[in-house]
C-alpha cells in the first residue's frame, strides 16, 4: 500500500511524486493566476489508484500519467467532493 499526501499549489511536490507527474503539476501551478486578495492557494492531493499516481487540485484539476508515462491534465467538475 502507498500513502498519499497533500501540499499547497505552488510548493515543490513531495519526493513521493514521480518526476513526470511533478512536471504536469508544475505546469498547472504556473497557469494559476496569483491572488491579489490574499486568498489561500488551493491544495494538491496525491493518491494512488492501482499503483498509478494521481494528483488532484482542490479546484477539480486532475493530473495523471497516461499509458506513455506523460502527464495528462483533466478537470473533474465535482472537485474532491
Amino acid at each position: 500500500m502507498r500513502l498519499g499526501t497533500r501540499w499547497t499549489s505552488g510548493d515543490e511536490p513531495p519526493r513521493a511524486v514521480p518526476e513526470a507527474l511533478a512536471r504536469g503539476i508544475r505546469s498547472v501551478d504556473q497557469a494559476i493566476p496569483s491572488d491579489e486578495l490574499g486568498q489561500p492557494r488551493p491544495r494538491w492531493t496525491l493518491t494512488w489508484l492501482e499503483g498509478s499516481p494521481i494528483a488532484e487540485l482542490d479546484t477539480g484539476v486532475v493530473v495523471s500519467l497516461g499509458p506513455d508515462g506523460v502527464a495528462q491534465v483533466s478537470h473533474d467538475p465535482e472537485g474532491l467532493g
